[in-house]
C-alpha cells in the first residue's frame, strides 16, 4: 500500500547549481523533497562529447552522477526516469520537423512543456512516486490573481526564462515552485558554495545539443544544397542545406556584392533560401496554439509587450482577439529578423499575458 505524504515536493534536477540549490531551498522550507532527473540521450546519433550539460548528448552521465551526488549531500532520493523516447517523438522529431519545413524550431519551449512538467511526472507517478508539488531550478515566479494562477518575469530580469514556460496551463502552474524566482544568479552561486554543493561553480550551458552542431540529426538528403535567390528568383549562389541558415541572417552566405544580403525567408518546398539588401523588419505576426495564462481570453485589442525570442528586449505590440485559431500581434514599430517557428509571448510588465508559435509574418 502507498505511504501518502501531505507535504511531498518533487524537485527537477539536471546536475547544474540551479536545480541543485532549488533542491535546497525546498528542503530548508520544511518539505519533505524527493529528486527526479530524467535520461533523454538515447546513443542514437554520434554527438561531441564537448557540449556538457546540454540536454541531449553523451555528457547526461556525467550529469546524472553529479545529480546523485547532491542528492546525497542534501540527504533525499534521486529517482532517474527514463524519457528517451518521449524525448524523440516530442522534441527531436519536432525539431527536424520544424527545420525541414523552412522553419526555426524553439525545443526548449517544447521539452518545458511537454517533457519536464509532462511525462516527467506522469512516469514518476505511474511508478508509484507521490508528491504534491514539483519545483525546478527556473527563474520564474507564480503567483495568484483572483482564481488564476499567475507566471510573473524572475526579480533578475537577466536570467528570467518564463519565454520558454508561457505553455504551462492553469493546472501546471497550481502545483509548482520556482524557489530562484526571487534571487540573483550569483547569490544562487554563493548558496551553493555555502552549502559546499559541487555544482557551484559548474560551468552554465546554453546548447540544445551537445556541441551546439544539430546537423547529425539530419540525412544528407536533407541537408542536400540548393539554391540562393533574390526576391524576383534570381539564382545568386548555392546554399548548403536550409538547417544551415535563418532569418535574418547576413553572414555565411557566400555570396559576392558591394552591399550585405540578408536572409529573409526559407522556401522549403522549392529548396531555396531568399536573401534581399532590405533588411528584415516585419510589422507583425500571426500566432498560433495559442496558450493564456493571466487572461481567460482575448476579447479585445490589448496593448502587450512582446518577445519574439529569447534574447529579444520586448516590444510594444498590439494582441488581438483569435480568429479561427490564429492570433494576430501588431508591433508598434515593425521588428527585425522575426522567425517563423520561433514563440512571441506577451507580457504586462512582469506578468505573462499568454504565448504562441510565430506562424506568419506581416
Amino acid at each position: 500500500m502507498k505511504e501518502r505524504h501531505k507535504s511531498r515536493v518533487a524537485v527537477g534536477l539536471s546536475g547544474g547549481v540551479d536545480s541543485s540549490v532549488a533542491a535546497a531551498l525546498v528542503k530548508e522550507m520544511g518539505y519533505e523533497v524527493l529528486g527526479l532527473t530524467m535520461k533523454v540521450y538515447d546513443g542514437a546519433v554520434t554527438l561531441h562529447e564537448a557540449g556538457r550539460h546540454t540536454c541531449y548528448g553523451p555528457g547526461e552521465e556525467e550529469d546524472v552522477e553529479v545529480a546523485e551526488r547532491v542528492c546525497q549531500k542534501l540527504g533525499i532520493r534521486l529517482h532517474v526516469i527514463d524519457l528517451k523516447q518521449e524525448y524523440r517523438d516530442h522534441v527531436i522529431n519536432y525539431f527536424r520537423r520544424e527545420y525541414i519545413e523552412g522553419k526555426t524550431p524553439n525545443p526548449c519551449v517544447v521539452c518545458n512543456q511537454k517533457l519536464k512538467f509532462g511525462f516527467l511526472l506522469e512516469k514518476a507517478r505511474a511508478v508509484g512516486l507521490e508528491f504534491d508539488c514539483f519545483a525546478t531550478g527556473h527563474y520564474a515566479r507564480v503567483t495568484k490573481s483572483g482564481q488564476r494562477f499567475v507566471l510573473q518575469r524572475a526579480l533578475d530580469s537577466s536570467k528570467d526564462q518564463t519565454y520558454f514556460l508561457y505553455g504551462l496551463t492553469q493546472e501546471q502552474l497550481s502545483r509548482i515552485l520556482f524557489p530562484l524566482g526571487s534571487y540573483t544568479k550569483q547569490q544562487v552561486r554563493q548558496i551553493a558554495r555555502t552549502l559546499n554543493l559541487e555544482t557551484a561553480e559548474r560551468r552554465e550551458s546554453q546548447d540544445f545539443i551537445a556541441g551546439g552542431d544539430y546537423l547529425p540529426l539530419f540525412s544528407e538528403e536533407e541537408l542536400r544544397a540548393g539554391e540562393i535567390v533574390d526576391q524576383s528568383g534570381n539564382v545568386l549562389g548555392k546554399h548548403r542545406g536550409i538547417m544551415r541558415y535563418t532569418v535574418g541572417q547576413r553572414r555565411g552566405l557566400g555570396i559576392a556584392s558591394g552591399k550585405p544580403f540578408y536572409v529573409t525567408r526559407i522556401d522549403a518546398p522549392n529548396n531555396q533560401v531568399v536573401v534581399s539588401h532590405k533588411e528584415p523588419f516585419s510589422r507583425g505576426v500571426i500566432v498560433t496554439d495559442l496558450n493564456l495564462i493571466a487572461l481567460e481570453a482575448i476579447e479585445h485589442p490589448r496593448q502587450v509587450e512582446a518577445k519574439i525570442r529569447l534574447q529579444h528586449r520586448g516590444a510594444p505590440a498590439t494582441v488581438f482577439p483569435p480568429e479561427n485559431s490564429m492570433t494576430k500581434i501588431i508591433f508598434q514599430e515593425p521588428q527585425f529578423s522575426v522567425t517563423p517557428g520561433q514563440s512571441a509571448v506577451f507580457y504586462a510588465e512582469d506578468i505573462v499575458y499568454g504565448g504562441g508559435v510565430i506562424q506568419s509574418v506581416l
